[in-house]
């Protein structure tokens, strides 16, 4: 006997939400972002590493609901390895997942993240499911104001 979706989903976000590889911090980080969520008290504490324009290690702490913190965990899995671009892409997509947009709860790109889709029903836990790409968003403009900087 199979295990209803919303099951496998719930069972998912349970287990990036209590152990996540990317728990924890880069060592030598070129960005360091905290974000909280003022609505509900989630924060986020990022760093991350970035070699020729890939993200190479991301990591994360922070307290918070179950969304935010397996969102955060799952932002890392799909992060690592990506150019910023690629980044952007996933994101965008995850937003709109979990703004409700049905076509993005099927796009297997998304992977576990998928598993947040229901958060769309949700209105006040988009915030939390965003949290953590909201600070790699924010890391990206500290990494991109470093290398201009550099460069000068």
């Amino acid at each position: 006997m199979s295990m209803p979706l919303e099951s496998v989903y719930q069972e998912l976000i349970l287990k990036h939400y209590r152990s996540s590889a990317h728990r924890g911090e880069v060592e030598q980080p070129d960005a360091v972002v905290a974000e909280r969520n003022p609505l509900c008290g989630d924060d986020i504490f990022l760093t991350v590493r970035v070699r020729g324009g890939i993200v190479e290690d991301v990591r994360f702490s922070g307290h918070g609901c179950a969304i935010s913190q397996a969102a955060a965990s799952m932002m890392c899995d799909h992060a690592v390895g990506k150019s910023w671009d690629e980044i952007h892409r996933v994101a965008d997509r995850f937003r709109e997942l979990v703004q409700g947009n049905e076509e993005a709860a099927r796009d297997r790109a998304l992977g576990d993240m998928r598993a947040l889709a229901g958060v769309s029903k949700l209105p006040r836990r988009v915030k939390c499911a965003m949290l953590a790409w909201d600070a790699l968003a924010e890391a990206e403009k500290k990494v991109s104001h470093r290398d201009t900087e550099a460069q000068r």
